[in-house]
């Protein structure tokens, strides 16, 4: 209820939410995942839900009236009984879920509309909201082309810095706590040390989120000056129920791409949008090609070459799909082998595949694919040739099934 746009997470969704009740939450977070796994939505919801709350939810655990008069803040310091708040609707306040409410403030990375400007986020605002309500798992890429980048770099700004300084030194205009959601603090470089005090010593009843993809490029002064929060890449069962219900997906479909997508949901939704091919029966077709034997070896490399000319064809970030998806069945294989089938829980067309798996190659063979679909996957990212790469893997499949060779090459 209170995280509309987040897709599981349901365990971080409960800790949030735990440590407003339990009053242990710092006045600065810092939440860190990878792409996909729904960091900014979580940070705006959860922002969304301080700014919306009741005026009842700010003096929870309430001391003596003669104390303090009232109770304990969002930061469990004692406060003064609050006056009463309209109730949000649905939890949330109309405002805040438009992203209008003026106690929630959003920073984000921008660039210049013309030579010479010095932007921050809110010349944006128009944009980023549109942006979140169309795409809440895009990703800062996708962001910053939906506003012409191009090759420009994006950046958190000095002025931005400022702006944030100035805004947070006002007074609250409608809740009793101010917001600041800021994402991808990793784009502040070393202007972010305008920020430190700030964050160190912030104003009465303000709250910083702070979302980071890529923790190795906060500042570290920024970093120890927060409450970390990780986190996790989104489960299977997740992204498979999202692309469901959300896009309308196929199930098979669904199931399919949840297993390649790593926890991705935004990567997810991207293959959604060209799955014009089925990888389970392209990956049938590529290894019954590279694997005949006897009579029919003839009709190998016919097979082989419309398989490369086909997988030439998906482009580079689906080749890599296509072989995340085969490395994924190759992991699949080694669990049912060592665990048996009945701890291992897979949709029946990959299950069937993973047992013919394990019945034409062992143990040492499995680890070999699995390290050669690796490299092929590190060196499409390279931009190798696409015809080449397939048909040198194959070659290799091949050598390693039939066989039995280990290519030592690095």
């Amino acid at each position: 209820m209170h995280f509309p746009d987040v897709i599981g997470q349901l365990e971080t969704r409960q800790h949030l939410l735990d440590l407003v009740d339990n009053n242990r939450l710092s006045h600065a977070l810092l939440l860190v995942g990878k792409e996909g796994s729904g960091l900014l939505p979580l940070a705006i919801n959860f922002g969304q839900y301080v700014v919306s709350m009741p005026a009842e939810k700010a003096a929870v655990a309430a001391p003596p009236p003669d104390l303090f008069g009232g109770g304990t803040d969002l930061f469990g310091e004692p406060v003064a009984a609050p006056e009463p708040a309209p109730e949000a609707h649905g939890g949330i306040d109309p405002l805040a879920a438009q992203l209008m409410h003026p106690d929630l403030h959003l920073s984000y990375p921008v660039l210049p509309k013309k030579p010479g400007d010095k932007p921050v986020s809110t010349d944006y605002i128009s944009e980023f909201r549109e942006f979140f309500k169309l795409m809440p798992y895009g990703s800062g890429f996708d962001w910053l082309q939906s506003i012409n980048a191009e090759n420009r770099q994006g950046n958190i700004t000095a002025e931005e810095c400022n702006d944030i300084i100035r805004k947070l030194s006002l007074k609250t205009f409608k809740a009793r706590y101010k917001v600041l959601v800021m994402w991808l603090p990793e784009y502040l470089g070393k202007e972010g040390n305008k920020l430190l005090k700030l964050i160190e010593e912030p104003p009465v009843d303000t709250l910083f989120i702070l979302a980071t993809e890529n923790e190795a490029d906060v500042l570290p002064t920024i970093i120890s000056r927060c409450q970390t929060i990780r986190v996790p890449p989104l489960t299977e069962a997740d992204v498979e129920a999202a692309l469901i219900s959300r896009c309308n997906a196929a199930p098979d479909t669904a199931r399919q791409l949840a297993m390649v997508c790593e926890g991705n949901y935004h990567e997810a939704q991207q293959l959604l949008q060209h799955n014009e091919d089925d990888f389970n029966g392209l990956l049938r077709d590529w290894l019954n090609a590279s694997l005949l034997k006897g009579a029919k070896a003839f009709e190998r490399f016919d097979l082989q070459n419309k398989f490369v000319t086909n997988v030439s064809s998906l482009g580079r970030e689906r080749q890599k799909q296509f072989l995340r998806y085969f490395l994924q069945l190759v992991e699949q294989s080694i669990r049912l082998r060592l665990i048996g089938e009945e701890q291992v829980h897979l949709p029946p067309t990959e299950k069937d595949f993973a047992l013919r798996l394990n019945k034409f190659s062992g143990l040492g063979q499995q680890k070999a694919i699995a390290e050669e679909l690796e490299k092929a996957i590190y060196y499409i990212e390279r931009n190798a040739n696409a015809k080449m790469l397939f048909h040198a893997l194959t070659l290799k499949l091949r050598g390693i099934v039939l066989d039995k060779t280990i290519f030592l090459t690095q």
